[in-house]
């Protein structure tokens, strides 16, 4: 499946969660189950430099560094949560945390299954997601840029 991994950090630019809120499109027709969320992965954008005039320099990534975004991540924006994720069980406790989708939640890759969403109505190329259980969620940020 062919994933326009440089779209989706050229406008992740302007607005991070935008693009993939954007990519992922109505979810109606996904059901997350148990302890388990839907997370997307950050792509993180190009950089952008003042250059010796005071203007503005983009430094684009190249597609392997897109790649490895999309096989490496640690943050992703929270799309969908399990009906039991976050609550408090005989074996997890949680403190009162409290995770909600268009949070930026931070885990370790190896700790998810990596899948693809498309949007029925759009025909997107498919959006690289993660599924992981709400005791691998290892902290949010407000700022996905934060973290690499």
């Amino acid at each position: 499946m062919k994933v326009d991994l440089r779209r989706l950090a050229e406008a992740a630019a302007f607005d991070p969660d935008k693009p993939l809120r954007d990519a992922a499109g109505d979810l109606s027709d996904y059901e997350v189950f148990h302890n388990l969320v839907l997370v997307a992965t950050y792509i993180a954008p190009p950089k952008v430099l003042k250059g010796p005039h005071g203007e503005s320099v983009i430094l684009h990534q190249t597609d392997k560094s897109h790649e490895e975004d999309r096989f490496q991540g640690k943050i992703g924006l929270v799309l969908k949560l399990g009906p039991v994720a976050f609550v408090d069980d005989s074996v997890a406790k949680f403190g009162g945390v409290i995770v909600q989708p268009g949070d930026w939640v931070i885990y370790r890759p190896s700790d998810g299954h990596e899948l693809f969403i498309r949007d029925r109505s759009k025909s997107n190329e498919g959006l690289s997601c993660r599924l992981i259980e709400d005791t691998f969620v290892r902290g949010r940020v407000k700022d996905p840029s934060l973290i690499y």
